[in-house]
């Protein structure tokens, strides 16, 4: 006997054993064969392909008062997790969050956190999660040595970019400025917290963001000369001539010194992109600004990062032996 149709509102799913129950569906209903259950209190007709569908539908089958958190909120929130993270945050175990006083969730497929009550949320697409700052100061809690100090500030970077944009035009970062509004609510946040987890880390962290960063490597690529102690670039910066007119924009640019770090990803490789990519820092040169391309080898290659900091300390007049250059 083929099972009765599920009300409408319910199909194809996920929806909670109380709603159905509340619809009239019998008990017997929810266990036919057609449906799956991706966990307790949860039911579908079809079962989730994806971390947002797993989220919701497991969102179903818990109380109100829970939000998704740490690795599972950054996947959501779409931020830039390290390669080595990034299948474990989509398809591993989902980090959900509760108030104190109801003690950590306990289900499978779940890792469970408390102190929901301290954190604020945020709505994506029907999905409670922590917020942006929230999430970034989760990051301390996970296990030590899971995130680099440079991975903490490539997510913060990713952080400050999205709620900076949130802003009017007039509040916005503008170039050379060191800290901005997204910056200032990441260290907000981290003080709201009693005694918590990773603060060494994620206070030093803190002190390496920057606003106005576009992308993960753009920030990979910074932190390569900062950290080796050459003097911090300007990031996204306008390039001009000697009378000030506008050339257009570098991605790191020593300005007193006139030289210009361009990173060059994936996307630069179309022929068209290139093209323009390579008639722009001619224009620099044309000007009297030293430019160099920098690619994704240069940042995670030993020997290649070691060539190309030496050349940067070249051009920017520095002696490379006085570098942190290994």
């Amino acid at each position: 006997m083929r099972p009765m149709p599920l009300p409408a509102t319910l199909a194809p799913g996920p929806f909670s054993t109380s709603a159905a129950r509340g619809l009239g569906v019998p008990a017997a209903r929810l266990l036919r064969s057609d449906l799956v259950h991706p966990t307790r209190g949860s039911h579908a007709l079809l079962g989730p392909t994806d971390l947002r569908e797993r989220a919701l539908a497991y969102a179903v089958g818990m109380p109100q008062e829970r939000a998704f958190s740490h690795l599972t909120a950054a996947a959501l929130h779409g931020l830039p997790l390290p390669r080595r993270l990034e299948a474990s945050a989509r398809e591993g175990e989902l980090h959900v969050i509760a108030p104190t006083s109801d003690g950590r969730v306990e289900r499978e497929g779940c890792v469970g956190h408390r102190g929901l009550e301290r954190r604020h949320t945020e709505v994506i697409d029907g999905i409670r999660v922590t917020s942006l700052a929230e999430t970034w100061c989760d990051f301390g809690e996970l296990p030590r040595g899971l995130l680099t100090i440079t991975d903490l500030v490539v997510l913060g970077d990713a952080v400050a970019a999205r709620m900076d944009a949130q802003l009017p035009a007039e509040c916005q970062p503008r170039a050379g400025d060191r800290r901005s509004r997204g910056i200032e609510d990441m260290q907000a946040a981290l003080l709201r917290r009693v005694r918590p987890r990773g603060k060494r880390a994620l206070v030093h962290a803190l002190t390496l963001m920057r606003p106005r960063v576009r992308s993960a490597m753009e920030t990979r690529a910074r932190l390569i000369f900062v950290l080796a102690g050459f003097p911090e670039p300007e990031v996204n910066a306008p390039v001009v001539d000697r009378a000030g007119e506008w050339l257009g924009e570098g991605d790191l640019v020593w300005r007193a010194e006139r030289v210009v770090g361009e990173y060059q990803g994936s996307h630069h490789a179309d022929i068209t992109r290139r093209a323009k990519d390579t008639a722009r820092l001619e224009l620099f040169r044309d000007h009297g600004w030293q430019a160099r391309e920098i690619f994704a080898s240069d940042v995670f290659d030993h020997l290649k990062r070691e060539l190309l900091l030496v050349r940067f300390a070249q051009m920017l007049g520095l002696d490379p032996n006085r570098m942190l250059i290994d």
